[in-house]
This record gives structure tokens, C-alpha cells and sequence, in this order.
């Protein structure tokens, strides 16, 4: 039986996957991918939410109508080939109340992570690709590499955390487990994500665990190339298998933008070795 927190991915055809607020039974976090072929065009209206637009793979013009927007024009977006290139994605944060028009220049993969708005009149952002922080997190076999796309710390957006990650074949990742369920700040904050997951190559499999302390939420799932793990509460660990490499792309959003977090005490004292 398949876990009601797994999304499966179409590996085929325009629309890979869907997560809306409604779908998912929670209050903020939607996530959408999908591919587009040399010139396709998508268009839709982002209404009342903000949109973090990421080009996961190929190119893409964009084109923004609406509010404070009037016409921006985002030309020959795009930076890879493949989410497992070692280069930053291309990214645009998009307000509410925004007409969009994506036209695909070459085979494309679009990410659209979005959350709940403020009443804050805000403008479009184009995501300084240079400047979003790449970093090492973890050692050994506990080794990942993170870009942070929209971060807690840069201005443009009222709820949206954007954040990929790739973990080398052999290697665990979001670990040691942790949660963001608790309404404690500074100590923690309640945010909902979603996992987007990649495998190169793409006929591979990775394992992800989502649970709580007191196991009333446990389940433990294969994901493969293009599923969505939803992540509403607890602890959510994942491991690549050897000879495959894992990629996702998580979006959080919560009552408060803010990323803090509890390690689970049965594993915390791993971060002591």
C-alpha cells in the first residue's frame, strides 16, 4: 500500500506532480513541477499566493503581468542540463496577484513552489544564481551538498523557504533526523515541506522516513525519480542507496519564515562524532 504522504511523479508527458494546501490537508505549502517542450507555454495566475519559480533543467523565458509588476520580462533563464550539475539553478520569485507566462526555449524541467501571501504589496525578484549559498553539510558518509535558492535571510518573499539538496550515492541526507513542528521560536518553528526527489540515474530508488516521537506518524517509503514526499510533522531522514545519486528540491512555509529545528535525541549524539 502506497504511504498517503508519497506523491508518485509522471515520468512522462507535461504535468509531473501537483501538491496543493487542499490535496496535502495542511495550510500553506503548494508545489508543482513540470516539463515543457521548445516552445510550450504555460500561463496561470498565482491569485493570492507568492511563487519561487525554479528552473530545474533547459531554458525559459518569463513573462510577468499584473499589480506592480506592468511587464517584466525575464530572458534565456536557465543554468543546467540537469538538477545534478554542480552549477545554482536559475530563480524568479513571483507576488500575488501575477499573471504568468512561462515559454520553454529547450526541453525544460519548472519548479513552481508557492505559499500563502502577506498584504504587503511586493515586487518580481530574479534570484542572484552567483549569489546563493552553496555549501558542504554533514561528513564522511553523512556528506551533502545544499544550495540555498530562497533562504529565510533574503527579503523578497512573506512565507516561501526554498532549498535543494544533492546526496552522493551511499550517503544519508537529513540527517541526523530532525522536525520543525513546535511552535518555539527561537528553539523551533512549525513549517510544512515537501521533498521533490531526483535520481541520477533515473531508474534508481532512495528511501525517506517520516515520524514522530511517539510513532503515531511512521512511515518509511521508496521514493523514486520525480516523487513528492509530504512532510507535515515529525522527523524525515533519507538515505541513497549505493551507485545512485539523490537530488531534492524542498519548500517550506509556515506560520513564521524561519528554519529551526530539534534532532531527534535518540540519534542526537551522532553530531558529537
Amino acid at each position: 500500500m502506497t504511504s498517503p504522504l508519497l506523491i508518485k511523479g509522471n515520468r512522462s508527458g507535461r504535468d509531473i506532480t501537483a501538491v496543493t494546501p487542499e490535496s496535502a490537508g495542511w495550510k500553506f505549502v503548494g508545489f508543482r513541477a513540470v516539463r515543457l517542450k521548445p516552445a510550450e507555454v504555460e500561463r496561470f495566475s498565482t491569485e493570492a499566493r507568492e511563487y519561487c519559480l525554479v528552473v530545474l533543467s533547459g531554458k525559459i523565458d518569463l513573462r510577468l503581468s499584473g499589480g506592480l509588476v506592468f511587464n517584466s520580462h525575464f530572458k534565456s533563464l536557465g543554468n543546467r542540463q540537469s538538477v545534478f550539475d554542480a552549477v545554482s539553478p536559475a530563480a524568479v520569485y513571483i507576488p500575488a496577484a501575477t499573471e504568468v507566462t512561462i515559454s520553454a526555449i529547450s526541453d525544460c524541467e519548472i519548479a513552481l513552489c508557492h505559499a500563502p501571501s502577506d498584504q504587503q504589496i511586493r515586487p518580481p525578484v530574479l534570484i542572484d544564481s552567483v549569489a546563493m549559498k552553496r555549501s558542504q553539510r554533514g561528513q564522511g558518509s553523512n556528506l551533502r551538498f545544499v544550495c540555498d535558492i530562497l533562504p529565510q535571510d533574503h527579503p523578497a518573499a512573506a512565507s516561501l523557504l526554498v532549498v535543494e539538496v544533492v546526496t552522493p550515492p551511499g550517503h544519508s541526507s537529513s540527517y541526523p533526523p530532525h522536525k520543525h513542528d513546535v511552535d518555539n521560536y527561537p528553539s523551533e518553528t512549525r513549517l510544512e515541506e515537501t521533498y521533490y526527489h531526483r535520481l541520477n540515474p533515473a531508474g534508481g530508488f532512495a528511501f525517506q522516513r517520516v515520524y514522530s516521537d511517539d510513532r503515531s506518524l511512521d512511515e518509511a517509503m521508496a521514493v523514486e525519480d520525480h516523487d513528492v514526499v509530504l512532510v507535515p510533522r515529525g522527523y524525515h531522514p533519507c538515505v541513497a542507496p549505493h551507485g545512485y545519486e539523490l537530488y531534492y528540491l524542498n519548500v517550506m512555509a509556515g506560520p513564521r519564515r524561519h528554519w529551526a529545528f530539534t534532532n531527534d535525541p535518540a540519534h542526537q549524539w551522532l553530531i558529537k562524532t
